[in-house]
């Protein structure tokens, strides 16, 4: 281990934050095999830290624990959760610094980036405290005089959360965090190239007093896990953030004991710059969706279409910004784009550049493996970009910015909803009207105008099509984790009495 690193591991470990067991009905247990797996810093190959490797049998308890524990949390007051989960919120921004190097070590984005997704990540910890307690019924008239009629909101029960190793808090906060709020009790599954932060996090969720088994953390062999969650009746939620593969399987395999299944999967989302756009802040827009984690992100711009009246402009002034941008180990001054995950990252970035380079697109920036080595790639930019290529039907997860180009509106709308994916899109207009017609065009459960970062804990986030069902973020998901009880009650003529 390098000295930098080993100096930030200290730092961790001295603050308890360094976690590597899991978390089961609040005690930190190993394997119980004793099996482990390596957690690696995708920047340098190190092993950060070995962690507990579970499977099915681990699994299975944490469902009992968490099963145990929603009796009495879903029984306590709204008032009583959310301080709970306010107690939590401050510890993490009271170790954003700490977290944040939790995320570099692990994940590989810049420090700046990591200590940033803690603060949006912690946020719907805030959000959700306040939440818990505006979940309001209904009465609703009755069809006969002596009847009452009354919905009342009740949690559905315990939730198994499934997160991707892209945002390794905040993917873990947008789930728990409203789960918590409606009087649900969790089990995490952390992506097993991530799992240091979702221990962290859980670690602080004690020590803010969330009591034992109501956020449970098991890591190791995903399909054992997988399978655990999935056939368990008592996990009545699966909620899963992460590839649509593996979303359609989830969903598969819901069906057997039917539990409420909300899903954000894979995007293909354009970045339509017409011909009327400010050319800044279409550059700066398009330069924060594309980059933004090296491209690692399911919100990312996938496609940048370009009227062709602006086309030559913008990728001469896109490709000269994307030039600027400094590749290196997250922990670097000045550091804004960090290696790609893995080696099957980077070999699924090179495939898909090669492909659009032999059906004839042109590079105009990088284009090839970073001098660095590891997992980087250079940040690049394509142009003379077709629809058929594997660039513009596929999630490319990478630092590849591929220029398209339109003709006219009706076309970019064609070539932006010619595709299975439907989470994100991005428009950069100064017609007033076109943004309307444009936005409400496109086939996206999120559309960014003149902005290329759209994501916030007050507003819903999903997808349409095949990007996902259900809503993560403000109010609406609350709505995930709760039920709807129909109370119908008759001969009411004392509790008109009461209720007068």
């Amino acid at each position: 281990m390098s000295v930098g690193m080993k100096s930030v591991t200290d730092r961790l470990r001295d603050s308890g934050l360094l976690r590597t067991q899991g978390l089961i009905g609040g005690k930190w247990i190993d394997a119980y095999d004793g099996k482990t797996l390596e957690v690696h810093n995708p920047a340098t190959g190190e092993v950060i830290a070995n962690v507990s490797c579970m499977g099915g049998k681990e699994t299975k308890d944490a469902i009992s624990s968490a099963f145990d524990a929603f009796n009495s949390w879903s029984k306590l007051t709204a008032a009583e959760r959310s301080k709970g989960l306010r107690k939590w919120y401050d510890l993490l921004m009271a170790h954003k610094e700490e977290l944040g190097q939790l995320i570099t070590l692990e994940q590989g984005k810049p420090l700046k980036e990591a200590v940033g997704e803690v603060d949006y990540g912690a946020k719907f910890i805030e959000f959700y405290a306040e939440e818990a307690k505006r979940v309001y019924g209904e009465i609703i008239p009755a069809t006969l005089p002596d009847r009452r009629l009354f919905v009342l909101k009740q949690p559905v029960g315990v939730a198994g959360a499934i997160t991707p190793w892209n945002f390794p808090l905040a993917m873990i906060t947008r789930k728990v965090g409203p789960a918590l709020a409606c009087g649900c009790t969790v089990v995490v599954k952390p992506s097993e190239f991530t799992p240091l932060t979702a221990l962290a996090a859980a670690e602080l969720a004690l020590q803010a007093g969330i009591p034992p088994g109501v956020v449970n953390v098991v890591m190791g062999n995903a399909p054992d896990i997988g399978d655990a969650l999935l056939t368990s009746p008592q996990v009545r939620k699966i909620t899963f953030t992460g590839s649509t593969a593996v979303g359609k399987k989830l969903m598969a395999g819901a069906a057997g004991t039917v539990k409420k299944v909300s899903l954000e999967l894979g995007g293909n989302a354009p970045c339509i710059v017409f011909d009327d756009a400010d050319l800044n802040v279409a550059v700066n827009g398009a330069l924060a969706a594309k980059f933004r984690n090296s491209g690692q992100t399911c919100v990312c711009a996938n496609r940048v279409l370009v009227q062709e009246g602006i086309y030559e402009k913008f990728a001469d002034a896109f490709s000269k910004a994307v030039k600027n941008l400094k590749v290196g180990d997250g922990f670097g001054e000045g550091v804004v784009q960090g290696p790609l995950i893995n080696k099957a990252a980077l070999e699924k970035v090179e495939t898909f550049v090669e492909d659009a380079v032999s059906k004839g697109a042109k590079v105009l920036l990088g284009g090839r493996r970073h001098s660095l080595g590891m997992t980087f790639y250079e940040p690049t930019v394509l142009s003379n970009v077709k629809s058929e290529m594997l660039v513009s039907r596929e999630e490319v997860f990478g630092p590849v910015a591929p220029l398209l180009c339109f003709k006219t509106e009706e076309e970019a709308i064609h070539m932006a909803n010619d595709t299975n994916a439907g989470l994100a899109a991005y428009i950069f207009t100064n017609n007033l009207q076109r943004t309307w017609r444009v936005s409400e065009a496109l086939e996206y459960g999120l559309v960014g105008v003149n902005e290329g970062l759209i994501s916030t804990e007050v507003a819903p986030f999903g997808g349409v099509k095949q990007s996902g069902l259900g809503r993560e973020g403000s109010k609406y998901g609350m709505d995930e984790f709760l039920e709807e009880l129909h109370l119908f009650i008759t001969d009411a003529t004392n509790l008109n009495d009461l209720l007068l």
